[in-house]
């Protein structure tokens, strides 16, 4: 079989979204006989290493080093294990290089929220659009994104396989409750992710705000802190008076994460646009009630097992946060259909396909 090799240069210790996916799906795809490109050995694979600074646990600097080494040494290291496909999970890949690769798309966010100096937004307008001009094929994690680089990049349609992810359902299942290091009297409503402005934290934090009733509900905001933008999330919750009530509990540990979810009130994910938004499904896994927003793949992921808000509407998220926590039947019902909902995902699903359409262009 001709050589193929898989990028793993994103991959780190605390992965998030486009890490979380590669360290899920390379595992299944051995019977293709892969080659590794990756910083760590793995001793089922054939691993070709790779420098450890290219990833985002390195910041900017980390996408800057992945951009250089993928356009300059990656062709080189193609060519010199006579390779014939190249698979990213990541846009990524050597433009102009005589290389032939499958790369894959997560979202254009930065594109549909763009910031005038920001290098991701200048990612995603400039480079982005050559790697799929060039790509043999292009994978994407949602008919919505897939939609997207549809609209923004004028890609054909017919280039394009939308394949939804999966999730760990050995971890991510409803537990028995017991004593922990998350253990609060106090029910709380939880939040997985960054702290973009996209994410809406701070209509979120509004909404919470102004719910009825029990004052002794928490919200928990567990995602890595951003120094840009976590402090004015900080601010306005001691402005509304509710600094004892919200937690900000940083990155949590994988590990820690089923456990966090089970002990929720709601998994509460009114983000403006996501590309799949896989604490939605971890969640559901979970039989954790989910309220989320009604746009891009966040219908596609939930369907008609979470309560679907628009982001935009603080009084909406508060009265859908409000009839969660107190109506038992709602809550029993949610849990039921949300556990069945994910039982239509799997890593090994969304690999299967993935194999499916490399297997197209060895």
């Amino acid at each position: 079989m001709s050589q193929l090799l898989i990028n793993l240069s994103m991959i780190f210790p605390q992965p998030t979204g486009i890490s979380n996916y590669a360290t899920n799906i390379f595992p299944y795809l051995k019977s293709l006989h892969p080659t590794l490109l990756t910083a760590q050995t793995y001793p089922e694979f054939n691993c070709y290493l790779i420098p450890n600074n290219l990833t985002p646990a390195q910041g900017t600097k980390g996408h800057l080093y992945r951009l250089l080494w993928t356009q300059f040494q990656l062709p080189k290291i193609y060519k010199k294990l006579s390779s014939h496909l190249l698979f990213s999970p990541v846009p990524e890949a050597p433009v102009y290089s005589g290389c032939r690769f499958v790369v894959m798309v997560h979202d254009l966010i930065a594109l549909r929220f763009p910031k005038r100096f920001s290098p991701l937004t200048n990612y995603q307008r400039y480079y982005v659009p050559q790697v799929l001009q060039q790509a043999q094929h292009i994978i994407c994690n949602s008919h919505a994104t897939a939609k997207d680089v549809v609209e923004f990049y004028k890609i054909p349609a017919q280039k394009i396989t939308p394949i939804l992810l999966g999730y760990d359902a050995k971890r991510f299942r409803p537990l028995e409750r017991k004593a922990s290091k998350w253990k609060t009297q106090c029910p709380y409503f939880l939040y997985l992710g960054r702290h973009d402005p996209y994410k809406n934290l701070h209509r979120l934090i509004s909404a919470f705000a102004v719910l009825r009733g029990d004052r002794d509900r928490q919200l928990w905001l567990a995602g890595p802190a951003d120094k840009r933008y976590t402090p004015m999330l900080q601010v306005q919750v001691a402005q509304l008076g509710i600094a004892e009530q919200v937690k900000f509990l940083n990155y949590i540990a994988d590990e820690d994460l089923p456990e966090i979810i089970n002990g929720a009130i709601a998994l509460v994910f009114p983000s403006l646009w996501e590309g799949f938004g896989l604490p939605v499904l971890e969640a559901m896994a979970c039989g954790t009630p989910v309220i989320t927003s009604k746009v891009s793949s966040l219908v596609e992921v939930a369907g008609d097992a979470a309560i679907l808000v628009d982001p935009y509407n603080v009084e909406e998220m508060a009265w859908a946060m409000e009839q969660v926590a107190t109506d038992t039947q709602l809550r029993d019902r949610l849990c039921a259909a949300a556990i069945a909902r994910a039982g239509h995902f799997s890593w090994e699903k969304t690999a299967t396909a993935t194999i499916e359409v490399l297997k197209q262009y060895l």
